[in-house]
């Protein structure tokens, strides 16, 4: 009996995961869209917030940055934990922490309570979102993974705009009295149906060759972020006092020490969490490149035009959300003709989507620059949808383009370490960016701040169209 099933053991330990099916991928996606909704649902109903609550500026920072950085601290950590403890479990736990949290959000009595909570729940989306990727690459092959990756991309893209806009919406419809409450208790309900689905739906995975948690590279890369993300997303609002500086120059200090002691657990044959021969990876290394001024300039681009909108145009949360609706359908519908484009052009299709995004982007300007404060949902129709249509044919081709060659055992190492970038840039988005509109506004007004914001995510674009010459012409 012993015998028979060690046999059956041995022969049931290198098959293959169970496939994913649709409705496993829609349940991930959805996994995937919630972290990303909240990070963006939360701008336009700030100002609500902060009058409920009696808080300042620099308090209400931190309840985005909180949420913000928490989740790009502990997204690698999350990756790793998938890998080692299996990826379907960790994706449970981790969605129903998120629905927790975001109970603790909705309820919050105070301001600091609410930062708190959000702490909490950016960590909760760190330990689901990177299952998401994980799960798909070790699940799928072929055209399968291409597709499942494309919806991967169109997903992430489309929540960014729709968490702004249902933002809006929900903040004005004040359900059940419930006000900016009901931008956090919504997902409740969601999370629920979500561990349902995932129950019966998602395939467990996990690395077939675990390697325990790489503890210093752990903290190394915490403190890294945080001594980078940490001053610039509150060093304006709080004045710029002298922690802000010397937690600054700190940063190159915690990075080269992170690199330094990843790289000796690499040579010495052990598992790091970010294991540097990883970036041998031509795709991955250029990929991750791409994603930077691209994340940086969509989450900059999305905080900056919903406070405008609502504080320099005068427009309520849903028109100023609703303005930016055309962005999210065309991107949408773009989206998911890329695989097909990408079969036929190449990689030279996200080029071009960058010179449709500096096309969008520089009609939302000039519409700016001369009709201000007169703005809103038909003025910047032909930009949005432009840009829209340019972003599309760029981030999920990216997402695809970064994970092609990276092999199943290290799909949780490889997908934290993509996520962790984009989040990371989206929170440098929102802290430069953002800093930069915020500071102009006092000197030139709100108008032109934003005119002036635009052109510099103009260079940012620019910056993204070159360095897409230089991918893999194909996508492995």
């Amino acid at each position: 009996m012993t015998t028979q099933t060690l046999s059956s053991r041995a022969v049931r330990r290198p098959a293959a995961p169970a496939a994913l099916g649709g409705p496993g991928l829609f349940t991930v996606l959805l996994g995937a869209a919630l972290p990303l909704i909240d990070f963006f649902i939360v701008n336009v109903a700030l100002p609500t917030i902060g009058r409920d609550l009696h808080t300042g500026e620099a308090v209400l920072e931190l309840v985005v940055a909180g949420y913000g950085v928490a989740y790009a601290v502990l997204l690698v950590l999350g990756g790793r934990l998938g890998d080692l403890f299996g990826r379907r479990r960790m994706f449970l736990g981790g969605m129903a922490a998120f629905g927790l949290t975001s109970l603790a959000c909705g309820l919050a009595p105070g301001a600091w309570t609410l930062v708190a909570a959000r702490v909490a729940q950016g960590a909760s989306a760190a330990a689901m979102l990177p299952q998401v990727l994980a799960t798909i690459q070790a699940t799928t092959s072929g055209p399968r993974r291409a597709k499942a990756m494309g919806l991967y991309g169109a997903t992430a893209g489309l929540s960014m705009v729709a968490g702004q806009i249902l933002g809006g919406v929900l903040v004005a419809a004040d359900l059940w009295g419930t006000g900016w409450r009901s931008v956090f208790l919504v997902n409740v309900p969601v999370v629920v149906a979500g561990l349902v689905l995932a129950v019966r739906a998602v395939p467990e995975t996990r690395s077939e060759r675990p390697e325990p948690v790489d503890g210093p590279g752990t903290v190394l890369l915490a403190l890294s972020l945080l001594t980078l993300l940490a001053p610039l997303t509150e060093g304006r609002a709080a004045g710029w006092p002298l922690w802000t500086w010397l937690s600054l120059a700190a940063f190159p200090l915690v990075a080269a020490a992170f690199y330094a002691v990843e790289r000796r657990a690499d040579r010495r044959g052990r598992t790091p969490l970010v294991p540097p021969s990883l970036f041998r990876l031509v795709s991955l290394r250029r990929g991750l490149t791409l994603i930077v001024p691209f994340s940086i300039g969509f989450s900059g681009f999305m905080f900056v035009i919903a406070v405008a909108l609502q504080q320099g145009a005068g427009l309520g949360p849903v028109p100023a959300g609703l303005a930016l609706a055309p962005m999210a359908v065309v991107f949408f519908l773009v989206s998911l003709a890329g695989p097909r484009l990408v079969a036929r052009f190449g990689t030279r299709v996200v080029a071009a989507g960058a010179v449709a995004q500096f096309v969008g982007v520089g009609l939302m300007a000039l519409v700016v620059k001369e009709s201000w404060p007169h703005v809103g949902f038909l003025a910047l129709l032909p930009g949005t949808a432009v840009a829209g249509a340019g972003q599309a044919l760029q981030l999920p081709i990216i997402f695809r383009i970064v994970l092609s060659e990276v092999p199943a055992a290290r799909a949780g190492v490889g997908s934290g370490v993509m996520v962790t970038t984009q989040q990371s840039a989206l929170a440098l988005g929102v802290a430069t960016l953002g800093t930069l509109f915020l500071s102009l506004v006092p000197v030139t007004g709100m108008g032109d701040a934003l005119a002036i914001t635009l052109l510099a995510q103009l260079a940012g674009v620019v910056l993204t169209g070159l360095l897409a010459l230089r991918l893999p012409r194909t996508i492995g």
